[in-house]
Formats: C-alpha cells, structure tokens, sequence
C-alpha cells in the first residue's frame, strides 16, 4: 500500500474567474509543477466528476441546476466574488469528484492518507448558495459521502483555512456524526464563526470555532491545536479525518491578517496525522481551499505532503503565544460540551 495520495488534474484550470481574480487557475499550475518536481513518488489518484446525487447529500437539487446552467453562459456571476465560466461547473464537479476519488482510495486502504488538491475552493458554499469563490462544497460532500457511502459513524473536519467554513458548518452543525472545527481570522468574511456558534439540537457541542484576531502565527496555532482541537478529537474519536487546508492564513498571503508558516503548518498536520493513527487507522485527507499567495501555497502544501508521508522533524515552533487569555476563553466555553 502506497503511503499518500494525491488528485491533481490540468482540468481544474478551467474555471476561469476572470483578470485580477486571486482565485485563478495558476494556483493549481504552480502545484502542478511542484508535484511533477519532486512528487513522483506519490500515488497518483484520478478524479472523477460528483454524480447528482452525491452532490445532492449537501445541496439542494435546484441549486445544482442553477449551477449547471452556467454552461451555456460566457460569464455567470453569483455574487461579486463568486465567478462562472462555461466549463466552471463540469470543473466543480471534477473538484468534489477528486475528493471522492481519493476518499474510497484511502478507504480501500490503497493509500493511507491524501491530499486533493482540487478547484474551486467550496467551504463557503451553502446548501443553496454559491459564494466566497466557491461553487460546491467539496469537504462537505466528501463528509457526507463517508457517512452514507462508507458507513462511518464519525468524522471530523479541521478546518485551518483562514476564513471561516460558514457553508460546512451549516450543512452539519444539527448532525453529531460531523464534528467541525475551525481555527479562522475573527472578525472577518464571512462573518460567521463567533465562538458561540456550537451546533444546534442533536449537533451541539460538535461545531468547535475557534475564532482568532489578526496578527497569529505559528505559536499562536500550535497553543490552540495543543490545548483545545487535540483533545477534543482524542475524545470524539473519528473514524475518519477531513481537513479543509487553506492557505491563506501564511503571512504571505496578500488576503489575509496572519503569520502562519509553512512549520506552523507542518505542525498542525502533525497533531492531526497522531489524532487519525490513534482513531482511524491513520485515515486522513487534504482538501486544498485558499490561499492566494503561490510561493506559499506550494512550501505550505510540500511541508503537509512531507508529514502525510511520514518524513522530515518535527515542525519547529519559534517563539511564544500571545493569547493565553483568549485561550483559556475557549476552554471555558467549550468545556460545556468537552472536557479540557
């Protein structure tokens, strides 16, 4: 069995978003490059394109018409972020296909963990909205894929991308079989993510948003991942772990207020991997969403590639945390529905 995984395909450069879009296909070029650089030992897993129905577990039926006609249109916009060429649907199809594909390899046990480096991004995609550059919402499929497809009773999804997931959230937050987490820029787009957003009726407790100020970086992270998600997943005990990896938190990230590096990264993708060796038989899969600088995008996804593969030290963590108070505030609160 093959160790990692990897979807990449030239076909996601085919959602066009037009001149001066920071989601533009040359954030899946530069990856390809590195990939076809220094990535053929990984195994390559072909995507395929969501059916109907496994796009309709998270998203209203009409909603994915709406979608679909944009195919006969030259330029469709949902909203002023939030573009559609003529190939933008077959190529979102693709995305949350990619991450179907790479999900049944990981659970044939082909490959043990994976990363989907897949566009359009889709954590901000709601049941009946595209928004936020995001069209389907590809982790959420994929979550929901592995509960009605697989069986899985547990799954967990971190979320590190800068923005909140407020669309994966939406979908899951009554639904204690989805355990969301989220590390995000607060306050900032979408505007969700307040720490008292929990879930709601049979799902509270198992939506966990940890929203931060701007100006974090690597210790800032590692301290949060340490106390407050580590245990929390040590107690949930996933069966399977899905992580919306964006990006866009580096500190060279020209959309963002963070200072995250590519061993802030690292790190976190250590702390998960430990969590998924633990509970899940090391199941774990990548789903790439922003980031918009592409000399991070690329260092950022080679340090969770050399951890999913079980390479490199340790991620070094310079310096010290600045938020141990805010800390502490996120234990108290969470601690109603976990024990930290």
């Amino acid at each position: 069995m093959a160790d990692t995984g990897i979807v990449i395909d030239r076909r996601y450069l085919d959602h066009h978003t037009g001149p001066g879009h920071p989601e533009r296909p040359q954030r899946i070029a530069a990856l390809i490059d590195l990939i076809e650089d220094a990535g053929a030992h990984l195994a390559r897993i072909e995507p395929r394109p969501a059916e109907g129905d496994e796009l309709a577990l998270v998203h209203d039926g009409a909603y994915v018409e709406e979608v679909a006609a944009t195919r006969s249109r030259q330029h469709h916009s949902f909203d002023p972020d939030t573009p559609a060429s003529p190939l933008s649907f077959d190529t979102a199809c693709l995305a949350a296909g990619g991450v179907l594909s790479l999900i049944d390899a990981v659970m044939a046990q082909e490959v043990r963990n994976g990363f989907a480096f897949v566009r359009p991004p889709g954590h901000h995609a709601e049941r009946e909205r595209a928004m936020g550059f995001c069209l389907f919402n590809n982790v959420a499929v994929g979550a929901a894929y592995l509960r009605r497809h697989h069986g899985l009773d547990r799954v967990m999804i971190v979320d590190w991308d800068l923005h909140h997931g407020n669309g994966t959230q939406h979908m899951f937050e009554n639904d204690p079989g989805v355990l969301f987490v989220s590390t995000h820029q607060y306050p900032f787009y979408p505007g969700t993510g307040a720490l008292d957003e929990s879930g709601r009726r049979d799902g509270t407790g198992y939506t966990v948003n940890l929203p931060l100020p701007a100006g974090c970086g690597d210790a800032e992270y590692a301290e949060v991942f340490e106390r407050i998600v580590v245990p929390i997943a040590h107690q949930y005990q996933p069966q399977f772990i899905l992580i919306s990896a964006g990006f866009d938190a580096h500190a060279r990230d020209p959309l963002g207020g963070m200072n995250v590096t590519e061993a802030g990264f690292a790190a976190m993708t250590e702390q998960i991997l430990a969590v998924a060796k633990d509970h899940a038989g090391g199941r774990c899969a990548a789903i790439l969403e922003g980031g918009y600088d592409l000399d991070a995008i690329c260092a950022s996804a080679s340090a969770v590639l050399t951890r999913f593969e079980g390479q490199g030290e340790p991620a070094a963590i310079a310096g010290q945390s600045r938020i141990a108070p805010l800390t502490e505030r996120f234990r108290q609160n969470h601690g109603n529905n976990w024990r930290l």
